[in-house]
């Protein structure tokens, strides 16, 4: 396999909670695999469910035995449907587009959802409300079993009785005066944020836990994982900077794999004190806070780098000035030394960076990670804690995921969302190719960059794009698991001439990868210069901003080559891909627009498909700036893309289906991106 640095091996090994750099490898393993999509995907450790970055992740990774489970679902153990945990990996991969392998699985779409008479997530009862598009049914139409089965995610669904599994019990209130030892169940954790709790059970007591009243639901602990040059100049943020935008003040936390102590992240000059001011680790059985996959110093980077080595320390091809640079780091490590996380750590760390955001003053979070979508985001305790960060006054940005060339469930790549990126609150990320023009009109959506509408709750996404392809950033260093296994990713300096560069004229400083995990940390630093020029917007404020002024360039349709498999794909730039466009940081600073200030007044809208006469319109909730025609309406805020989309999306089934599309096992960006 050709590991130039055009193609990025991010998610290679990772655990659950990955990158979403591993799209293009996954397209790679689907060739390979052929059917094997539930082996590839696959990537659990013990009965946790695994999140992946936004990067993609290598056909290496292992299958692991998925739980099984009694009661309700079967009084017989049986091998879960979706095959084997899901998880969110870090959206990246190496500079190419990637493909991202998806799993398909049988679970049916639109269990009832029961009625909570205090979402977790939702503290704000002006919000906005946006109801999954599978509706709700009646408490009072349903059986007691059906109560109980409907407070259990899809994916515990056939778990092995007699092992015990990691859950996380969401209560309808406070999960304080909660004790389930009764049944079984052994508290690890309290997820206060959400009303939850990280409990251990037998998957034979998970009906008995279930049919508590102020039960609201349950779901597995599942993982994750990690899922500048002409990337500077493509979003305007040259522009920016030149006007002395350059994010001073603004604290944004990374929830990644953790963030190393490199020049470029010190003071001017790099001079002490190191602006990443704090750092935390919340990975399972490890304190340690050193970035050991080496893709958190990399989104770091291109969130706050200064450029310090390549402009005073040596010679290099460009200059790698990240958009905000100099904004603090809050490091709150998540992913494992191979990428992988679990729910419940990423909760916890969102927790921790609310209770620190008026410390040091953290306005924006960036979630470059994702994993799979087995319920409405309603539902969802991920989603959930990311709601409660966006109503605490905090930009929550997540990537859109490595999926965008899976069409194991027919649908071209649509309906590929990860999670918390369904949500339709935060900010959602793909990723765009420069083409290494620097150029905003150069811009085309990349083949591995996951499309809308969301599975369950067909929520409009993405909600922007941004450079993700080939992007150098900075190198943790030359020991983390990334660039031992792809030592091509390094970027080294050159000669006084620039006419050649390698390792004979010193060591790598910075590394080259692709994915929406490093189209992600553009829009976080976006969002920092924004509330730096304007520090009373709140997030749905800087949301609508983003989203309305946008570059909306993009032609109907283009082309792009996974440089792994050879296939090429043509992709329809409609509004499921580029969502309302290309982030614009200069038009963006320039525009004086505000939406409300309400909660939840920008939540994306949700697109509903016409059978009857083969059309998709877009409904905004009630209260939402969608439903202004005149200053915030679709023209205005998606332009050309909107009518756009006689593809496969438009009447497809599994699309407006009831149906997870990719399935139960690993989740989103599956290794490195090897696409264009």
């Amino acid at each position: 396999m050709d590991l130039s640095p055009y193609k990025n091996p991010e998610n290679k090994q990772g655990g659950p909670l990955k990158t979403t750099t591993w799209g293009a490898l996954i397209a790679f393993s689907l060739l390979v695999a052929g059917l094997g999509l539930n082996s590839y995907f696959s990537h659990s450790h013990g009965n946790s469910q695994v999140i992946e970055t936004a990067a993609n992740i290598s056909p290496s990774q292992s299958s692991a035995d998925a739980s099984v489970g009694r009661g309700l679902y079967g009084s017989a153990p049986r091998r879960n449907a979706l095959g084997s945990a899901s998880t969110s990996q870090p959206q990246f991969g190496l500079g190419a587009n990637g493909a991202n392998g998806i799993q398909s699985s049988a679970l049916t779409y639109g269990n009832p959802l029961l009625p909570m008479a205090t979402r977790p997530g939702l503290k704000d009862p002006s919000a906005p409300q946006q109801d999954p598009a599978s509706g709700a049914a009646p408490a009072g139409a349903m059986s007691p079993q059906a109560l109980i089965a409907a407070k259990i995610a899809p994916d515990l669904q056939g778990i092995d009785p007699q092992k015990p599994v990691d859950v996380i019990v969401q209560f309808r209130k406070s999960s304080a005066i909660s004790d389930l030892t009764a049944d079984g169940a052994s508290l690890k954790s309290d997820l206060s944020l959400i009303h939850a709790q990280l409990v251990t059970v037998q998957g034979s007591n998970l009906n008995a836990l279930a049919s508590h009243s102020e039960v609201a639901y349950i779901s597995p602990n599942r993982k994750l994982r990690g899922a500048m040059d002409p990337v500077v100049t493509a979003v305007n943020a040259d522009i920016a900077y030149a006007n002395g935008w350059d994010g001073t003040g603004v604290g944004v936390a990374i929830l990644d794999s953790g963030v190393g102590y490199v020049d470029d992240l010190n003071s001017d000059g790099n001079a002490s004190p190191s602006r990443v001011v704090y750092n935390q680790s919340f990975v399972p059985g490890d304190t340690s806070t050193t970035d050991a996959y080496g893709h958190g110093t990399h989104v770091a980077g291109i969130v706050a780098g200064n450029a310090y080595d390549s402009t005073s320390l040596n010679t290099y091809p460009n200059v790698y000035r990240g958009i905000a640079p100099e904004a603090n780091i809050i490091s709150l490590r998540v992913l494992d030394a191979n990428g992988a996380s679990v729910d419940s750590a990423v909760i916890a760390a969102i927790q921790q960076a609310i209770a620190l955001q008026n410390t040091y003053n953290i306005r924006v979070i960036n979630l470059s990670l994702s994993r799979g979508v087995f319920e409405s985001y309603t539902l969802d305790p991920l989603c959930q804690a990311v709601e409660s960060a966006w109503q605490s006054g905090i930009v929550v940005v997540a990537a859109a995921g490595n999926m965008g060339e899976y069409n194991g469930a027919g649908t071209q790549g649509y309906a590929t969302i990860g999670a918390p990126g369904n949500d339709p609150y935060v900010i959602t990320v793909g990723a765009t190719n420069t083409h290494g023009s620097g150029t905003q009109a150069a811009q085309t959506v990349t083949s591995y960059s996951s499309k809308g509408p969301t599975t369950f709750d067909h929520v409009v996404k993405p909600d922007l794009v941004a450079p993700g392809n080939a992007v150098v950033s900075l190198l943790a260093s030359p020991n983390t698991t990334l660039i031992t296994e792809y030592p091509a990713l390094s970027v080294f300096p050159c000669n006084g001439s620039g006419t050649s560069c390698g390792s004979q004229y010193g060591p790598a400083n910075y590394m080259q990868m692709s994915g929406t995990s490093m189209a992600t940390p553009v829009v976080s630093g976006v969002a920092a210069l924004l509330v730096q020029q304007n520090p009373s917007l709140t997030p749905d404020q800087v949301k609508a901003r983003l989203m309305k002024t946008a570059w909306k360039g993009f032609g109907q349709y283009t082309t792009a080559t996974d440089l792994g498999s050879g296939v090429t794909y043509t992709i329809e730039q409609d509004m499921f891909a580029v969502g309302a466009g290309a982030v614009d940081a200069s038009a963006a600073l320039a525009n004086t627009d505000l939406a409300p200030p309400t909660v939840g007044s920008a939540m994306s809208p949700t697109a509903v498909y016409d059978s009857t006469n083969n059309t998709v319109s877009i409904t905004g909730a009630p209260g939402t700036v969608w439903t202004n025609p005149n200053v915030w309406g679709n023209s205005v805020v998606w332009g050309n893309s909107v009518v756009w989309g006689n593809s496969v999306v438009w009447g497809n089934s599994v699309v407006w289906g009831n149906s997870v599309v990719w399935g139960n096992s690993v989740v989103w960006g599956n290794s490195v991106v090897w696409g264009n």
